[in-house]
């Protein structure tokens, strides 16, 4: 099969507050293939948007993408430089 167009592997997003860390998403992994579609649900609250937050990295400020790679046609999205990100936002 061809390369995936996202690839998420082991993702996950903690959110640091003053009560402690809050595991928003613990350990997702899913792989997009061109001309495919994925549908994410859940109970509110089970980390959907945060997910496709983290994608993005459009994180609230007390979010951190703690490990997992987050790959778009083989970019890893998780290092690449912020300039990088919002070219990549606007255009892909």
């Amino acid at each position: 099969m061809a390369e995936a167009v996202i690839d998420v592997d082991e993702l996950k997003t903690y959110f640091h507050t003053e009560e402690g860390v809050v595991r928003a998403v613990d350990g997702v992994s899913f792989r997009i293939h061109a001309g495919r579609t994925l549908g994410i649900v859940g109970e509110s609250g089970s980390g959907k948007s945060v997910t496709s937050l983290s994608i993005m990295r459009l994180l609230a400020a007390s979010a951190t993408i703690e490990s997992g790679r987050i790959a778009l046609l083989g970019k890893d999205l998780v290092r690449l430089p912020e300039p990088q990100m919002r070219s990549i936002r606007g255009k892909e």
